[in-house]
């Protein structure tokens, strides 16, 4: 929560960010040369993972891009999605503070950024504006307002420089994540900074978010058991970026509601995920729980709705990763082994000549995500303990494997996603009708439909 973090300035330009991150690769290569020297002296033949990823390291490399922001944040976010089975325990832990709060910058800076935006004297156009920022994470932080006519908004702040900071940042983190021993081998690193640069530059565009907010809306038109945020063109510009403020809760207030409420809830979240892939193809892909609230409503047929929020991060697939997922399903409901293995490699998984096993190992993780949807009947999320199954084959994986073999960036933030979602409806103890919820063939018309 932002009430817990000190606000820090962000740092600005290209000479000053890049100075950073050359700080951090300096210090982190000196003290391994230092500890190198050390274990030599004493007989041992250290190695360069264990040189530079130690705890102090970790922290320190997490530390500084949690208060960098902006696009080294998200790298370091991305980084930790896509090779977080074959980091060490103690790299993935801290890295994980990455996908939390942000810290919020000081008042000062956020009057500069807003003085470029609105011009000097906007405060004349509100009753009420907080300056204690509601929420914060890696390009902007939100602050909640009242408008001089009634207007109650939400306006997402960037952090000052972040857009003109993308490719260096990029760039830099680039240099500092080839360090020896920071990456396994096998990570994609030139594919992973592209994804993150394309990104970047699409979420640090207000204007953009609120289209694709408006295109979501559209999606879900005539569907009341969904409400999203309207933009404000007043007060929305590329840095800035206002919408109604509604009055809701944490979606995690659920656990406390009455299992059909939870269970009606859970079931609208999954089927929202599959039309984001099979019929939208546009996903809101941050599964971050604070982008999901609830509204409680006696007289709704459900006791509420459910709010979405945050569009930045919303993008499309390439047009065959749907039908290859349809594929893969139809496959594993069959229980036809070779269409899996056959799928998964179309998707990117692995490849033909992958080492047969690691493909038995990565095939066993998929059968086991899909037994339940071939059993059928009600899943009850709270009993089940595949999750636990898949992290020790995941781990099984890391152990044996002296290279990381990953699917392509997009399918990672599918992964992203569909995980995040699953600890989400496990968090409000739901249980889930599969059968209803999926049916190869209305998957098909689905995507017949959408052309």
């Amino acid at each position: 929560m932002t009430e817990d973090r000190i606000p820090r300035p962000v740092p600005q330009g290209r000479l000053t960010r890049m100075l950073r991150l050359g700080g951090l690769a300096g210090g982190m290569g000196g003290r391994a040369l230092a500890q190198g020297a050390r274990q030599l002296a004493t007989g041992q033949r250290p190695s360069a993972q264990d040189l530079f990823l130690t705890p102090a390291n970790a922290a320190r490399l997490a530390g500084q891009l949690a208060q960098m922001r902006g696009a080294a944040m998200k790298m370091g976010q991305l980084v930790s999605m896509e090779a977080g089975d074959f980091l060490p325990p103690e790299l993935t832990q801290i890295m994980a503070r990455l996908r939390a709060d942000a810290d919020p910058m000081p008042p000062k800076q956020l009057q500069a950024v807003l003085d470029r935006a609105w011009g000097p004297g906007w405060l004349r156009h509100f009753a009420r504006f907080q300056v204690r920022p509601i929420a914060a994470a890696s390009i902007g932080q939100v602050h909640r307002a009242q408008t001089r006519d009634g207007r109650d908004l939400a306006i997402k702040v960037q952090y000052p420089g972040v857009r003109d900071s993308i490719d260096s940042d990029i760039d830099n983190m680039g240099l500092l994540l080839r360090i020896p021993g920071l990456m396994p081998q096998g990570v994609d690193l030139p594919a992973l900074m592209d994804e993150a640069r394309s990104q970047l530059h699409a979420e640090a565009d207000y204007l953009r978010e609120a289209a694709q907010m408006r295109l979501y809306a559209a999606n879900l038109a005539g569907r009341d058991e969904f409400r999203l945020p309207v933009p404000d063109d007043q007060f929305s510009t590329a840095d800035v970026l206002a919408m109604d403020f509604i009055d809701s809760r944490p979606i995690e207030a659920l656990s406390d509601a009455p299992q059909a409420t939870r269970d009606r809830a859970a079931h609208h979240l999954a089927r929202l995920v599959i039309e984001e892939l099979f019929r939208f193809d546009l996903m809101q892909t941050d599964p971050n729980f604070a982008n999901y609230r609830w509204q409680p409503d006696e007289m709704h047929p459900d006791g509420g709705r459910i709010v979405l929020l945050d569009f930045g991060a919303t993008r499309g697939f390439s047009a065959l990763v749907a039908p290859r997922y349809l594929a893969l399903l139809r496959a594993a409901l069959a229980d036809d082994r070779e269409g899996v293995r056959r799928a998964a490699i179309d998707i990117g998984y692995f490849r033909d000549q992958t080492d047969a096993a690691h493909q038995d190992v990565l095939l066993q993780i998929m059968d086991l995500a899909f037994d339940p949807l071939r059993a059928g009947g009600i899943m009850d999320l709270t009993q089940s303990d595949i999750p636990r199954q898949v992290a020790d084959l995941a781990m099984q994986v890391a152990r044996t494997r002296t290279r990381a073999e990953m699917p392509p960036p997009e399918i990672l933030f599918l992964h992203r996603k569909i995980g995040g979602l699953y600890l989400l409806l496990s968090r409000l103890r739901a249980r889930v009708d599969l059968d209803a919820l999926i049916r190869p063939d209305d998957l098909a018309q689905m995507l017949q439909a959408r052309g």
